[in-house]
């Protein structure tokens, strides 16, 4: 059985509707809770997948939290190595870091449902589903595009939405993997967050949710399954020196 290795930031910002689909897919999963299960890079590397989730902290506050150091090293060997990897809004902003660009405050708050804007490659790529659907935002950050990756998606407030580096790496700014039915874990997750939002009110986001969350599902899992199966073959993981 293939292996598959999720870093969590927050217990509620897990796989959702992403984890059956890698069961499904072959895939044994298992967590690791960043600050407090430790990273070890050759564990990391031997993984066929790592998908690096979402959490409300900055991918450039490593003083004050210095586990990111160790995600972004894990990452930057990764993808050095063509090793299949998963960024989600905060993982996407790990992968940015670990090739070498800048994460920082994009100045404005995307929080709640509303469509990205593919790019014509982005059009034709395994993100095309989702093409004038609305998805989840949750974030306030936002990263410079790294060279040699494709761009995918933009918004009219962050022009970076999601990457991908050639088959092997997939960076999503947005939240296609959250499942419908826990995202009342979110609201109470983020309760002080959205409290200190202003324009964004958790009755609205629950309408949201209801008007857009199950037509969103079925597009994800098209292109999370797309993606999975378009992975390059195994290759054999090098240790680390």
């Amino acid at each position: 059985m293939k292996t598959a290795i999720a870093i969590r930031h927050v217990h509620f910002e897990d796989l959702g509707q992403l984890g059956p689909l890698l069961w499904r897919s072959g895939y044994q999963v298992a967590y690791l809770d960043a600050g407090v299960d430790p990273l070890d890079l050759h564990d990391l590397a031997a993984a066929d997948l790592l998908v690096v989730l979402g959490g409300p902290i900055g991918a450039y506050e490593d003083d004050a939290y210095p586990f990111l150091g160790d995600e972004i090293e894990a990452v930057y060997h990764r993808l050095e190595r063509e090793r299949p990897t998963l960024g989600i809004c905060l993982g996407a902003q790990i992968m940015a870091r670990s090739l070498g660009k800048r994460v920082y405050p994009s100045g404005t708050k995307e929080i709640g449902w509303a469509p990205v804007n593919l790019t014509e490659v982005g059009q034709s790529s395994v993100l095309a589903p989702i093409d004038g659907l609305s998805v989840l935002h949750w974030h306030g950050d936002t990263f410079d595009l790294p060279d040699e990756t494709t761009h995918l998606a933009r918004t009219d407030k962050v022009a970076n939405q999601a990457f991908a580096l050639d088959d092997f790496g997939l960076a999503l700014q947005f939240h296609l993997e959250a499942d419908p039915l826990q995202l009342e874990r979110w609201y109470i997750g983020h309760a002080t967050e959205i409290a200190a939002t202003p324009g964004v009110d958790v009755r609205t986001l629950r309408a949201q949710a209801a008007e857009h969350a199950a037509g969103l599902s079925l597009a994800a899992q098209r292109v999370f399954t797309t993606w999975l199966n378009g992975l390059p073959p195994a290759r054999v993981a090098h240790p680390y020196g």
